[in-house]
């Protein structure tokens, strides 16, 4: 895997170099049982894979350096290069303007850019009718374009699908930035029709089935199907891909259905000519993540805490999979960690900040989970550490428990 040149402020002393540790000793990822951080009245496991992926790392690199090579011009982003307020700050505070929000509201009108200007593409990737609009303006965009490549390989895929005749089902969420992208590039080369979840997949095997009409599929699907779709014919043969951040075994569900609707209608002999396999569209570090996650599950641990961009998908399900077991709190740095007693913390579900009491129980060794999303830096997580450790008396030093750890590796 390459090495990125990103800050050096983003590189952790701690979390980093346990990471380290372990892809030293199990390179293949064979396994995802965490790490536990024993500082005696308490214990942080810490999961095996989390953190900036290959995509954000690749992203964070291209963006500094656009700046680095343009000190006398304009540099902007179309919105937030990744899910992270801290590292979005950051380069704003360097002069990076955004365009838009991750909404698609628009900042900076598109009249008001020139030529000359620098259009930095975020992670997420952009649609082919930005591209356009940024090309007539003459602003060269692959340049500075931090399109991940997973993201790339699922609209590759797509662009293969159809080529076949196969209608595109996209998981994921229609408002996300990579989703509008994704949609914008299959809808070049084959139906599309966009799913957020099982249920929304079972109502659209109800219509693949026939016995929901087209009138009623217009309506339940507004705005998340391609210009010209007929779903009485171009649900002949399809192929799933999804939004690179979703729950993997969602996704893995969703095809499975889909895969099973195929079989009902052409039979078992027949299905593998109306339904691609797709599974190759999944973004490892989503896999790693979530696999690292279920992890965390098999421990006793008495709460979690997660950490994140509040808008964050991937960091969004890690959430959802700690909720499972223990009482989780998605935060977006240690700041948030306001004492012993109170700590506030994003409702993911309700899309709500929240404000708990003795969110910490008292006993000892109390056992707490901590992991993040892929947009996160380790840093991050080393400073809500820390913030939770000035909460106990007697702890272990970093610097001894680091060296025990290193000693054992």
């Amino acid at each position: 895997m390459k090495k990125f040149d990103i800050p050096a402020y983003y590189r952790s002393s701690i979390t980093g170099k346990i990471k380290e540790i372990r892809r030293v000793k199990d390179p293949r990822k064979k396994d995802f049982s965490p790490v536990c951080l024993d500082f005696g009245p308490v214990q942080f496991y810490i999961a095996r894979h989390f953190g900036f992926c290959y995509g954000v790392e690749n992203a964070i690199e291209i963006s500094y350096k656009a700046l680095e090579e343009n000190p006398d011009k304009r540099v902007f982003l179309l919105s937030q290069m990744i899910h992270n307020q801290e590292v979005n700050n950051d380069l704003q505070g360097r002069g990076i303007q955004f365009i838009m929000d991750t909404d698609g509201t628009q900042f900076i009108p598109w009249d008001e850019l020139k030529p000359e200007d620098i259009v930095i593409i975020p992670a997420f990737g952009t649609t082919l009718e930005i591209e356009q609009k940024l090309a007539d303006i003459g602003i060269e965009v692959q340049r500075y374009n931090t399109t991940c490549p997973f993201v790339e390989k699922v609209w590759k895929r797509s662009s293969k699908l159809g080529e076949d005749n196969h209608t595109i089902i996209i998981h994921g969420k229609h408002n996300h930035e990579e989703t509008r992208a994704t949609f914008s590039h299959s809808s070049k080369s084959a139906p599309s029709v966009i799913v957020k979840n099982i249920e929304e997949t079972r109502t659209l095997g109800e219509v693949i089935k026939g016995n929901i009409s087209k009138e009623e599929f217009y309506q339940l699907f507004e705005g998340r199907y391609s210009e010209g779709f007929d779903p009485e014919k171009d649900f002949d043969k399809v192929g799933v891909v999804n939004q690179t951040t979703m729950l993997a075994t969602e996704t893995q569900e969703i095809a499975d259905y889909v895969k099973q609707v195929m079989v009902e209608l052409h039979g078992v002999d027949n299905y593998k000519s109306h339904f691609a396999d797709t599974r190759d569209t999944l973004c490892y570090a989503t896999n790693d993540n979530q696999d690292a996650t279920y992890g965390l599950l098999e421990k006793d641990a008495d709460l979690a805490i997660v950490v994140g961009g509040y808008n964050s998908s991937n960091t969004s399900h890690i959430v959802e999979l700690c909720e499972r077991k223990f009482p989780t709190y998605f935060i977006n740095s240690h700041k948030e960690v306001v004492s012993a007693e109170q700590i506030h913390h994003f409702d993911y579900e309700n899309k709500e900040k929240k404000a708990t009491a003795d969110w910490l129980p008292e006993k000892e060794p109390v056992k707490i989970v901590l992991t993040s999303g892929a947009s996160c830096p380790d840093t991050l997580v080393d400073a809500v550490m820390m913030r939770v450790l000035e909460f106990f008396e007697d702890t272990k030093s970093v610097e001894n428990l680091m060296q025990e750890i290193e000693a054992e590796a």
